[in-house]
């Protein structure tokens, strides 16, 4: 298989920013080849014993005001003379312009690419990407970034709009959210209505489905991007809530498991209480409305939705603490925590995986298992023994992958919204 470089990822993210007619304008194509070619040799730099990441706001200074900054806005300091766009620069740079909180400044003369200066974002930009509660981004939607994220690692995008990726050496343009796929929410809708219908019965005022999904998705989120920066790798397995005893005892060895309490169940609580939080905030809405969702929970300012959505960020820092040690961390499609270290013991073996390229796998190509590693083939296995299970599998090169049985076979996605 031939590696694609940054030629290959100028190429893509031009076609996609043509195909998803995205606000703003990216450079020429072969301006942005270049662009992408200083990026990533800059991105396979080192910095003392530091790795050289970091995100470039493409455009001109004048675009940003002088007076704005965080967390709304973006805070520009700009150079009192232009410094030369080169890996070496963006090198002793990037230390200054942290990843998370700060881009540095590109534009182009017409001629050639300079460092204009420096912007403060803040961390806003994260939280609709990671699962929090999606709060305007200081980077404007028509701005070209550029994002350094590991080596050899790039993502080209338009304000939140992801254009292309660089990784390993391969492209991919746009990418699979598999919160979106249909099987996804066939995996946990049956848990959530129960929770609806549950809470209407007690108050009367609806809780939107699809309100309840995003909600809820926000601790996996979070858990995914806290794995990705711990660089370790790690498994979360999702199993029936009806089958979970059948397995512990079949095929999961759960080296460290928790005892049958409230305490195991502390995210249903903590979702139950996020429905009762909307329902207080939609009874002091007027005219008050007769169903509630994912809008009221993400722009309201009642303190007590606030602290759940802290709560629910503790809960899936817990977890990825949990994913650090060797084994998976298992959960019921209940969302009940059963224990960590677990070890997937006599199932057979899985030779073959469907590698699926769209969100239904209904385009797919077939992989041999020899080469990946111990914990995908767990995965592999367990999904086949058993068809009600969903396994994550987080790489240490940050690669995120779910694993689902569809349609009588084991298939894997490579989940591409997970790599910020």
């Amino acid at each position: 298989m031939a590696h694609a470089y940054p030629k290959d990822i100028a190429a893509i993210a031009w076609q996609a920013w043509r195909e998803q007619k995205c606000a703003g304008a990216l450079p020429d194509q072969h301006a942005l080849e270049k662009l992408l070619s200083v990026a990533y040799q800059a991105s396979l730099l080192h910095d003392e014993d530091r790795p050289v990441r970091f995100r470039l706001y493409v455009g001109d200074p004048s675009s940003v005001p002088e007076d704005s900054g965080p967390p709304e806005g973006l805070h520009r300091l700009r150079f009192t003379e232009a410094r030369a766009f080169d890996e070496v620069e963006l090198r002793r740079l990037a230390p200054a312009a942290k990843y998370h909180r700060s881009l540095i400044g590109v534009a182009h003369d017409g001629s050639a690419f300079h460092i204009w200066g420096m912007l403060q974002s803040g961390p806003r930009w994260l939280e609709s990407a990671r699962g929090g509660r999606a709060i305007a981004s200081p980077v404007p939607p028509d701005a070209v970034v550029v994002s350094a994220l590991d080596v050899g690692h790039l993502l080209v995008s338009v304000g939140d709009v992801r254009l292309a990726e660089l990784r390993g050496g391969r492209i991919a343009s746009g990418g699979l959210d598999l919160f979106d796929a249909g099987w996804m929410r066939k995996q946990f809708d049956v848990y959530r209505r129960e929770l609806i219908e549950e809470y209407q019965h007690e108050t009367g005022i609806e809780i939107d489905l699809d309100g309840a999904r995003r909600i809820s998705q926000q601790m996996v989120k979070r858990l995914l991007a806290t794995m990705r920066d711990g660089h370790h790798g790690g498994m979360i397995l999702y199993v029936p809530q009806e089958r979970a005893a059948d397995l512990l005892r079949s095929a999961i060895h759960l080296k460290y498991a928790f005892s049958d309490d409230a305490a195991r169940r502390r995210y249903r609580a903590l979702m139950n209480a996020v429905m009762h939080a909307l329902g207080a905030a939609a009874a002091e809405m007027s005219p008050r409305p007769a169903r509630v969702g994912y809008e009221v929970y993400q722009r309201s300012g009642r303190p007590e939705i606030a602290a759940l959505d802290e709560a629910i960020f503790e809960v899936s820092q817990l977890l990825a603490g949990l994913a650090d040690v060797d084994g998976a961390v298992v959960i019921t499609d209940q969302l009940e925590v059963l224990g960590f270290g677990a070890e997937i013991v006599g199932v057979p073996d899985v030779t073959t995986v469907r590698h699926a390229r769209d969100l239904e796998a209904t385009d797919f190509h077939v992989d041999g298992v020899d080469r990946v590693g111990t914990r995908h083939r767990s995965a592999y296995r367990l999904c086949a023994f058993e068809p009600g299970c969903l396994a994550i599998v987080v790489s240490q090169d940050g690669g995120v992958q779910f694993v689902k049985s569809l349609d009588g076979a084991v298939t894997v996605w490579d989940h591409g919204q997970a790599l910020i």
